[in-house]
């Protein structure tokens, strides 16, 4: 079963929220990937993201009636993502949010396409780019594991799953000032972490 990419989202929230069942299964096949995602790129985990994935889409239905349009419905089921993830990493006690007051206010001066480029999700058939790739994906998740939780995610979501900064600033609950200034920071660690393992990286993303 696919989305249907004509069917009108407005029209499936006002099914949904009047308990169509079936057309919140249509609003789930438009986002479980973004969603999955997402968790998998904060914990590292494939089979903990697919719990908190699931975990996201029954929330979701059971408080539909909360949601009013005034975001996006696809930054309204992030937020509910990150609070699980968060909640996930409160019971193990990990990461601790990070202070705001430590957060650079100085912005990224040009956008970053190397990230989603690194990402891409995209197999090559030759069984040697395959396995490339795979270690390309596990580097770029230790890279990733190594950056604090609200830098993590907010290059995730700009970078991997390409919101905008005030999409960000609602899933994160936020000022844009403080969403530019952890994607700098986020990215500027970032980088410096792949360039200490250039050799693991494909040849166009490797510095002269």
């Amino acid at each position: 079963m696919q989305a249907r990419p004509d069917a009108d989202e407005a029209e499936l929230l006002a099914q949904s929220q009047r308990g169509d069942v079936s057309a919140f299964n249509e609003l789930v096949l438009r986002y479980q990937s973004s969603v999955y995602n997402v968790a998998l790129r904060m914990l590292g985990d494939a089979d903990l993201a697919a719990d908190i994935t699931q975990e996201t889409f029954l929330s979701a239905f059971r408080h539909l009636s909360t949601f009013r349009g005034g975001t996006a419905f696809r930054s309204w089921l992030l937020r509910i993502t990150t609070n699980l993830v968060y909640d996930h990493w409160r019971r193990q006690r990990r990461h601790p949010e990070e202070s705001l007051e430590t957060a650079s206010e100085e912005d990224d001066p040009q956008p970053s396409l190397t990230l989603a480029q690194l990402a891409s999700s995209e197999l090559e058939a030759n069984p040697e780019q395959y396995l490339l790739h795979r270690e390309l994906q596990e580097l770029l998740q230790r890279g990733l594991a190594e950056l604090p939780p609200e830098q993590r995610l907010a290059l995730i979501l700009c970078d991997i799953e390409g919101l905008s900064y005030e999409e960000i600033a609602t899933v994160m609950h936020t000022m844009l000032g403080t969403v530019r200034s952890r994607i700098a920071r986020g990215r500027a660690r970032l980088r410096a972490y792949l360039a200490r393992h250039q050799e693991l990286l494909p040849r166009q993303f490797r510095s002269s």
